[in-house]
């Protein structure tokens, strides 16, 4: 409310407080009060009073500061005597000792008073809202004990794969030779899968996730799956759109299912190459995501005989309501209708 600045002044300072102001402070539900231009307390109404249980003569003048919590003493009294310095209004929140000894945030408020040009003061109210504060604290420890949360179940998300994958790997050596590249096509999509948990995990905002975005990283983490240049993911969008987490989740899924669709299809001297469009539309239209994959070597373009592909990207496509059709080929993109957010 006011700064402690050193004051001399008149014997009588409710002299300064108008008939009308005090008449209308009095009748107020709110904690209202004066200062002088020595920033000095002169007046405090009964809303005031009641709060804090103490007579004025104990408020007035700097004595209300034995009420402000300590820690919050030094910041409150520089926000006030910077106000005082510039004659601005100002808006603090500090805790306050209420009546009973406990501490309330208090939002206090103050405008300069001016009467012909010349500085009287301030007057200011003061509102309780711990119960905002409290409600805010409460959020944010959600919000940290959440994140915490995540982080733990995607640790042990990935832990779990690739504990997975080293299964795999290990059964596939122990196989006979031809069984071997059905152990190798099954590690690389458990490596893919745990390749979309984590680029979903470090996405900026999980709640709403950038497709365009979320995509670019997904393919660049893709293509890092096999040896340079064996892996190309091209994504172009023409429009932005925000997805919830599953459906992030399955449309990163089917992604990486049409990249090993595309691997499995075609020789290690092959590039397997796979283009993502986002096509535009007009407003309040269904986002749209169309992919074509497809092997490119020695001149020639191999696609992908049907597998566990087709099936797989169903699946995937159905956990997330994605309405999916064609096969991924030049002739026949994949065209995926993404559901409306709620």
């Amino acid at each position: 409310m006011a700064a402690d600045t050193s004051s001399t002044g008149a014997a009588d300072p409710l002299a300064a407080v108008s008939p009308a102001f005090r008449l209308f402070a009095e009748g107020a539900a709110l904690p209202i009060w004066r200062t002088d231009p020595q920033a000095r307390c002169i007046y405090v109404n009964p809303a005031w009073l009641a709060f804090r249980g103490r007579e004025a003569a104990e408020e007035l003048g700097h004595g209300w500061r034995d009420g402000v919590h300590p820690e919050d003493r030094g910041a409150h009294d520089d926000l006030i005597s910077a106000a005082h310095t510039d004659r601005t209004s100002f808006t603090s929140e500090y805790r306050l000792r209420r009546h009973d000894g406990d501490f309330r945030w208090m939002l206090g408020q103050g405008t300069p008073l001016f009467e012909e040009g010349t500085f009287q003061g301030y007057c200011g109210t003061c509102f309780d809202i711990t119960d905002r504060r409290r409600a805010e604290e409460h959020a944010a420890h959600a919000a940290a004990e959440k994140e915490a949360l995540l982080a733990e179940v995607y640790h042990r998300v990935r832990n779990n794969l690739q504990v997975m994958v080293s299964l795999i790997g290990l059964y596939g050596r122990a196989a006979p030779q031809p069984c071997r590249p059905a152990f190798d096509a099954l590690g690389q999509r458990v490596r893919a899968i745990a390749l979309v948990q984590q680029h979903l995990h470090e996405a900026p905002a999980i709640a709403s996730i950038d497709l365009a975005e979320y995509l670019q990283r997904l393919g660049r983490g893709l293509a890092q799956l096999r040896r340079a240049g064996r892996i190309v993911v091209e994504v172009a969008a023409e429009r932005s759109a925000l997805l919830q987490p599953r459906t992030a989740n399955a449309l990163g899924m089917i992604l990486a299912e049409v990249v090993a669709e595309g691997l499995d299809a075609t020789p290690e001297s092959a590039t397997c190459f796979t283009s993502v469009l986002i096509p535009d539309a007009p407003p309040g239209e269904p986002v749209r995501v169309r992919v074509i994959s497809g092997g490119i070597g020695n001149g020639a373009v191999t696609v992908a005989p049907p597998k566990l592909g087709p099936r797989l990207i169903a699946a995937y496509a159905g956990q997330a309501e994605i309405v999916a059709s064609g096969e991924a080929t030049a002739e026949a993109p994949l065209e995926l209708l993404l559901p409306v957010p709620a």
